[in-house]
């Protein structure tokens, strides 16, 4: 059976589902639609939570949703350690810059990168772990984390609940690993909130690129990205303006986050803290 192609004026929730995520000027004209791409499309980060507890099975439901994710190679070298003791998710917070969320939800998910599981294997097998040793295995460690944590944020937002990515515990990674108990050759690449969203601090869909800054047909191409990119800084400054925010626009905030190290807060020390929690690197 052929795919379905609509058009905006067509199907109006999809016009009106691409006007929040790119702006009306540098919405794709047409697209695929259905139920699933509906709720893709609505991903939002969640920054304000209810405390209510979510339901039991709830982890269960979201590992299970994670677990079903590609891997490289089957390895599945990643873990995710589930958070719901306050005094610890308080901790977690601190070491995150701050970020109340991590309180006021009742989860956060801490996603590894795991090679400690594989060099438990080797070991008890008396085989050598070099291939766990190089830049590679880090980087499928990481990949595969990030795609089971995404699967897991699909199935979050199904059952009605939010989410936000919490990059900020790269920031001081020795200190989560010691306050999560991680072996060697285990570190955090980032955390997952888990909860209800407070309807009472409701937020909007943030735009994102145009499709003709990130989309290449057959090769790279990067001076046709000017003017999107030009059309983007401009959708942002709208939008933070209508969220009462600073119109700083997009562009700013490359250029914030690319000027200088001190901008990474304390990241740019990250393959130091790497190779003091086991991680070679080679």
């Amino acid at each position: 059976m052929p795919l379905d192609v609509v058009t905006q004026a067509r199907e109006p929730a999809a016009g009106e589902a691409l006007a929040g995520r790119y702006g009306k000027a540098d919405a794709p004209p047409r697209i695929h639609w259905n139920d699933t791409i509906a709720r893709l499309l609505a991903h939002r980060s969640v920054r304000a939570y209810r405390p209510d507890p979510l339901p039991e099975g709830t982890v269960e439901t979201l590992v299970a949703a994670a677990q079903s994710a590609a891997s490289s190679s089957n390895l599945q070298l990643w873990s995710v350690v589930a958070v719901r003791d306050l005094k610890r998710r308080t901790a977690l917070a601190e070491l995150a810059g701050g970020q109340k969320h991590i309180v006021q939800s009742p989860l956060i998910l801490v996603w590894i990168a795991d090679l400690a599981r594989g060099h438990a294997i080797a070991e008890d097998a008396g085989q050598p772990v070099e291939g766990f040793e190089f830049l590679e295995s880090f980087t499928v460690a990481a990949v595969d984390a990030a795609l089971a944590a995404q699967n897991a944020v699909v199935a979050a937002e199904s059952l009605g609940l939010g989410t936000v990515y919490i990059g900020a515990l790269r920031n001081k990674p020795l200190e989560v690993a010691k306050l999560l108990d991680l072996p060697p050759h285990a570190a955090a690449v980032f955390g997952l909130v888990v909860g209800w969203p407070d309807l009472a601090a409701p937020g909007e869909v943030k735009p994102r690129l145009p499709q003709a800054a990130v989309l290449h047909q057959e090769r790279y191409a990067l001076e046709p990205q000017r003017p999107a990119i030009l059309s983007y800084d401009e959708t942002s400054r709208r939008f933070q303006h209508s969220q009462g925010q600073q119109p700083v626009g997009w562009i700013s905030q490359i250029l914030a986050r690319s000027r200088s190290a001190e901008a990474l807060n304390g990241r740019d020390r990250l393959r130091e803290a790497l190779g003091a929690l086991g991680f070679k690197l080679r």
